[in-house]
Formats: structure tokens, C-alpha cells, sequence
């Protein structure tokens, strides 16, 4: 049988190959795409984001599992779609306008999907408008926006009114650099997140 622990330290590790081997032969064997999602995968990127938030790991360690989590989910993906199995819940992420750094960003796309989010990422320099957007479209439940420059923070401000004022529900977290509790407490912001460790609890708590 196909071993799950040998994914989930393929995955802490960012053995991409093995991640896959083994993701390909569970799959053969006849295993829950869902088992292997959970057992697996999700385990692994368990261990690496509590290693991240204790700083026993840092940035680059994170995304070369996020990487090897990413290859092995290519395989999944079709035959957790065919099973039927149902994402946490959908967020839209994205770096607010006028801001164009990505790495935060980036990592917190991938925790989450590594946590089971279906994610939609808009990328950088995002209009409250394209945001309103994909909210809509999608039907997401929760909204997650960066900003890594002090000058870009006010941005979130207006992008948190817009929401309001164009009735939109879904609830909203921020982090980024110079982003607090204090201001997302400003801004009505439902949730902060310090780094993206934090983000999946935080979008979990959200549901």
C-alpha cells in the first residue's frame, strides 16, 4: 500500500518527486483521493506551517514544500473533483492597488491550498472593484488582502468601504508588513493575520 507518511515527509521535505510517486501509486492502489488530500498532503503542510510560525523554518523551506505539495496536487486535483469532494470554502486573494509585492502573498495562496481552500489569487495591484468582482463570481465566503508598504495600507481602508457599500458579505482578513490588529480593527477587517501560518487559522476561524 501506498504510504501517506512517506508523502506527508515528501511534502515537509519538497521532495516533489517522491510527493508525486507516492500520490500517483495511492491513487492506483485504489485510495480516497480525500485520504490522500488529508494523510498526506495536508498533514505534511500541517508540520511545515507550525515549524514556520515557531521560526524553526523560514520562507524559502516553506515554498519548496508548498512546490512539492503543488506537483502532487496536480495529480489529486482531477480525482478529488471526480469524488466529489468539497474544498473548505472559497477565498479570494490578492495585494490591494497600487502594491505589487507577491512573496507574502504568494505564501499565504499556498498554505491555504494547502489546508484545503479552493483559492482564487487576483495577483497584485487589485482595484476594490476586480476584488467585488471575484467575490461575486465565485461566491466566496471570505475575502484575504495584502499590502506591504505603509503608503498602500489606505488602500485596504477604501477596499473594506467598497465591500460595504456594494453589499458584500463575505468576510474580510489582512496582513502584510506593517499591517496590525489595530488597523484591521480600524478598517473592519473581520480578521489579521502576522504571517502565513497564521492566515489558515485565521481563514478557518472565518468559516
Amino acid at each position: 500500500m501506498a504510504d501517506l507518511e512517506a508523502l506527508k515527509n515528501a511534502v515537509i521535505k519538497g521532495d516533489q518527486n517522491t510527493a508525486m510517486e507516492v500520490t500517483t501509486k495511492a491513487l492506483e492502489e485504489g485510495m480516497a483521493p480525500e485520504e490522500v488530500l488529508r494523510g498526506g498532503l495536508i498533514a505534511g503542510m500541517d508540520v511545515v506551517g507550525k515549524a514556520f510560525k515557531k521560526n524553526e523554518v523560514y520562507v524559502p523551506e516553506v515554498l519548496i514544500a508548498a512546490r512539492a505539495m503543488k506537483m502532487a496536487m496536480e495529480i489529486l486535483e482531477p480525482k478529488l473533483i471526480e469524488a466529489g469532494v468539497e474544498p473548505l470554502g472559497t477565498i479570494i486573494v490578492g495585494t490591494v492597488k497600487g502594491d505589487l509585492h507577491d512573496i507574502g502573498k504568494n505564501l499565504v495562496c499556498m498554505m491555504l491550498k494547502g489546508a484545503g481552500f479552493n483559492v482564487i489569487d487576483l495577483g497584485t495591484d487589485v482595484a476594490p472593484e476586480r476584488f467585488i468582482e471575484a467575490v461575486k463570481e465565485n461566491d466566496a465566503k471570505t475575502i484575504g488582502l495584502s499590502a506591504l508598504l505603509t503608503t498602500t495600507m489606505p488602500m485596504m481602508d477604501k477596499t473594506v468601504t467598497a465591500f460595504k457599500e456594494a453589499g458584500i458579505e463575505a468576510k474580510v482578513m489582512i496582513g502584510g508588513a506593517p499591517v496590525t490588529q489595530n488597523y484591521a480593527d480600524k478598517i473592519g477587517a473581520q480578521g489579521y493575520a502576522a504571517d502565513a501560518a497564521t492566515a489558515v487559522d485565521v481563514a478557518k476561524e472565518l468559516l
